[in-house]
């Protein structure tokens, strides 16, 4: 039986920044050994694979080219990740037995409401991403993502001050509606908060601290 290998999902708004993020953790992941695969669902377009294909595969060689997939989903990507994974799963199913050696499978959602979650048949571990722009009234609008993923990205903070989006608020509010669950303040151009989240993976998902032997 081949071995399941740990889900990180990742969802969010349209435009809030989830391929992006994929872009920043994958790098330092990688640099401490970790073998990654990344799928990237969307409605119709492998826009978003292409681009993280280019990034980190082609230009940077931090995974196999291979190790970057594409699902147009054909309809709302939302139900691909929860109520109906089975796109997802036959093609993580496949990954597995012919990819033994990966430790983690990254799922990027399309873009999507504050409802996104994913299956837990799906994902072992679910980040979930709102960007300062949509106002700091994110996150007490709640809504299943915000409340149930296991770590709330607050991207984009460098925009706070020119729509006065105070993020104490938001800090605030995160710690109220999440009953302590964490959320990190991340800003993707300048890499903050960015150190913070693969902290978080490392240690809620993969249990580990210390890098692993890198790709030969």
């Amino acid at each position: 039986m081949p071995k399941r290998i740990p889900r990180i999902g990742i969802g969010g708004p349209v435009g809030s920044g989830k391929s992006m993020l994929i872009e920043k953790i994958v790098p330092v992941l990688a640099k401490r050994g970790y073998r990654i695969c990344v799928i990237s669902n969307d409605v119709i377009s492998k826009e978003d694979a292409n681009r993280i294909r280019k990034n980190l595969a082609t230009e940077q060689g931090l995974l196999p080219e291979n190790m970057v997939i594409g699902i147009a989903t054909g309809g709302c990507p939302h139900t691909a990740i929860r109520e109906d994974p089975s796109m997802n799963l036959a093609l993580i199913e496949e990954i597995e037995q012919e990819h033994t050696e990966l430790d983690l499978i990254i799922l990027e959602s399309g873009g999507d409401n504050v409802m996104t979650t994913f299956s837990p048949a799906l994902a072992d571990y679910f980040i979930y991403i709102v960007d300062v722009s949509g106002g700091d009234k994110y996150p007490r609008k709640g809504g299943l993502g915000i409340e149930s993923c296991d770590l709330l990205v607050i991207n984009k903070i460098d925009l706070a001050g020119l729509i006065n989006a105070d993020l104490s608020v938001m800090d605030r509010d995160a710690k109220t509606l999440r009953k302590g669950k964490p959320h990190v303040f991340v800003n993707c151009k300048n890499d903050t908060g960015i150190e913070q989240v693969v902290s978080h993976i490392v240690e809620d998902l993969l249990f580990e601290e210390l890098p692993k032997a890198h790709y030969t």
